[in-house]
């Protein structure tokens, strides 16, 4: 046989399989089941949809066979089969859009749980867990070539072509049928694997939905009186329901048939967070059930993220790549789509601009909208759950969809300057309050004389917290939104408003100009009129560096601020833009607010030593900006001027 390396993060990822996922071992058989299924699904499309494939004989099944002597387990297909390239791409090579980080992620977290297997697409390599050697035997549908691919996971596989007398014999299977067959040659601790009794218990726990029929064989063996074997006889059994659970009635479903089926299709180990189930009929025919996770899948920010929604047609699977099934913002859901309507040779291009899919789409996501409002107003302790893991992506829905732009900016939540008490449950125990509000929760508490939603962007939370543009705002008694995420400067602005209330951003020049009452800003004029020499000298110092240097009306403790004009881009929308590679931008200079009545900023009433006005000035404006967490162009320089005000 030819001798192949597999890639060496491969082999990483392999011996973190092998050694560290042990919390659950026996879901590798569900991932292989599922394999297998998702093969035969892949064939039964074909044969319906590609000329190629018509002539291909179609006889769904999957055959699972266990020795207790050579302990060895077995499972057997009669899906699309692989040839010799779909092998080495499938089986040589793991988590294609994978890197360094995916490695060091999974092995940060290996110990855990091992829904990891599921999450990184690894689900064939778990059987590592409980096998020291894999077979791989495979005919592709249409070909005359058998496959064989052997490895003990330790860094090399096996494969070479071989004669069809390698598959196993298996009665109702037709020799050399196309498909793929995996032998596990089982680890001495675990034998449990090859017997009867857990294979059939994992089966109908894990795969009991799978669409099509799954046989057990083993030999059925009767005792006399003494306990001693009398007889033995072959026996192929059924062990699972082999139906479309979604075409079901929800009356005669459970909960826990609900999370069988979502451990089944999503290979998470973990609970959905949520389920929705629907059936429509009328001028179009259609079931729907999605799920959202307990956890975001780990490719939720990939651009090549894997769509967690299958297409199916009357029972037909058509696709599992299609990204236009539901909208890019809601790709954590999970779930199955079938149509009655839609013609079974289907094709990408006619999806992506059928009218009967975009009608399943539209009703789908009204659908999961007022289900996650609902899940807001029943469960607020849940919702907090789901925010933490999916609040991102629905912001950009915010962005991306117009038409549900009002029930969005219902659904997102914010962290906020609000200290809300701490409620007491139903014994009397004190529960912490939510971390999060929502747009209505503040307009519910804004004061009288309030004239918009006042919020602050930036990169981290605890930075923001603690912004000198804050002062004024806490002066007030007003509420400020603390938007940390990246997207928050593109989503925020375009939205513009929430009902009647216009959303100003705290660190936007003019954002301050209401915090004043008339005498306020009397006064706040007489302040400027006194402190314009000391602007001028500290416009003259810094140059080009900044745009404007003004009196600042938030400015409380602190002895400067930065703002950035109403039209000009925030510092970190720069920052973000010169990350993906826009750096001809024109630079964003900032505007400079000072404080009058700081001590830093009044010695320079009275003096006309340039170097000392230098100095002070640099040092105003490289804190402000280390401040708002961003970088200042010349630290040396900044700590060298910062020395000589010191030693002063």
């Amino acid at each position: 046989m030819a001798t192949h390396q597999f890639q060496t993060e491969v082999n990483q990822l392999l011996t973190l399989i092998i050694h560290s996922l042990y919390s659950n071992k026996e879901i590798f058989l569900r991932e292989i089941v599922s394999n297998a299924s998702d093969a035969l699904d892949k064939l039964k499309y074909l044969t319906l949809s590609d000329e190629a494939y018509k002539t291909v004989r179609f006889s769904p099944r999957i055959d699972i066979l266990f020795d207790e002597k050579d302990n060895t387990l077995t499972v057997r297909d009669t899906g699309i089969g692989m040839d010799e390239q779909d092998i080495v791409t499938n089986l040589g090579t793991i988590a294609r859009s994978g890197t360094k980080a995916f490695l060091d992620q999974l092995a940060n977290d290996a110990k855990r749980d091992s829904n990891l297997i599921g999450q990184f697409g690894v689900g064939f390599y778990s059987a590592f867990m409980v096998a020291s050697k894999i077979e791989v035997i495979s005919k592709k549908a249409g070909t005359d070539t058998v496959w064989k691919w052997v490895s003990d996971g330790k860094g090399a596989y096996e494969l070479d072509g071989v004669d069809a007398s390698a598959f196993p014999v298996i009665e109702g299977v037709e020799e050399a049928s196309h498909g793929t067959c995996v032998v596990m040659h089982l680890n001495d601790d675990d034998k449990e694997f090859a017997s009867r009794w857990k294979i059939e218990d994992i089966v109908k726990r894990y795969s009991d939905h799978i669409a099509f029929p799954i046989y057990l064989h083993y030999e059925k063996k009767e005792y006399d009186d003494k306990g001693k074997v009398k007889s033995e006889e072959p026996v192929s059994e059924q062990i699972n329901d082999a139906s479309a659970m979604w075409q079901k009635s929800k009356s005669d479903l459970k909960d826990e048939d609900y999370v069988s089926f979502y451990k089944t299709i999503s290979h998470d180990s973990d609970d959905p967070l949520l389920y929705v189930h629907t059936k429509a009929e009328g001028t179009q025919e259609y079931t729907t059930l999605f799920y959202v996770p307990s956890k975001a899948p780990f490719d939720m920010f990939h651009a090549d993220y894997k769509s967690g929604v299958k297409l199916f047609v009357k029972r037909v699977f058509i696709t599992d790549d299609e990204k236009e099934l539901l909208p890019v913002y809601l790709r954590f859901v999970r779930g199955i789509i079938d149509s009655e309507d839609l013609p079974l040779n289907v094709s990408r291009e006619i999806l992506q601009q059928n009218r009967i899919l975009a009608g399943i789409q539209s009703a789908s996501v009204k659908k999961l909208l007022g289900e996650f409002r609902k899940l807001a107003e029943s469960d607020p302790v849940k919702y907090d759950t789901f925010i933490t893991e999916f609040n991102r992506p629905l912001k950009e829905g915010l962005y991306s969809d117009y038409a549900h732009r009002e029930e969005l900016a219902e659904l997102v939540r914010f962290k906020t300057t609000f200290e809300a008490a701490a409620e007491k449950d139903e014994d009397g125990n004190e529960k912490p309050a939510s971390v999060w509000t929502s747009f209505a929760d503040y307009v519910s508490r804004m004061k009288t004389d309030q004239k918009a939603i006042y919020y602050i962007t930036g990169g981290d939370e605890k930075t923001l917290r603690q912004s000198p543009h804050l002062e004024a705002y806490r002066a007030k008694g007003f509420e400020v939104l603390i938007m940390s995420d990246e997207i928050d400067d593109i989503v925020i602005p375009s939205l513009g408003k929430y009902k009647d209330w216009d959303l100003k951003a705290v660190n936007r020049a003019g954002s301050d100009d209401e915090l004043a009452n008339e005498e306020e800003k009397k006064a706040a004029k007489e302040k400027e009129k006194d402190s314009k020499p000391v602007v001028e000298k500290i416009k003259k110092a810094l140059g080009e560096r900044v745009k404007d240097v003004r009196v600042s009306r938030r400015l409380a403790d602190s002895p400067s601020c930065i703002v950035v004009d109403e039209n000009d881009p925030s510092l970190q929308m720069e920052r973000m833009m010169k990350a993906m590679g826009q750096a001809g931008l024109a630079e964003v200079k900032p505007i400079l607010e000072i404080n009058p009545d700081h001590a830093l900023v009044t010695k320079l009433r009275d003096t006309d030593d340039e170097g000392y006005i230098d100095d002070v000035s640099s040092v105003l404006l490289d804190q402000a900006l280390l401040v708002e967490g961003s970088d200042i162009k010349d630290p040396v320089d900044f700590v060298k001027k910062l020395n000589r005000l010191l030693s002063k």
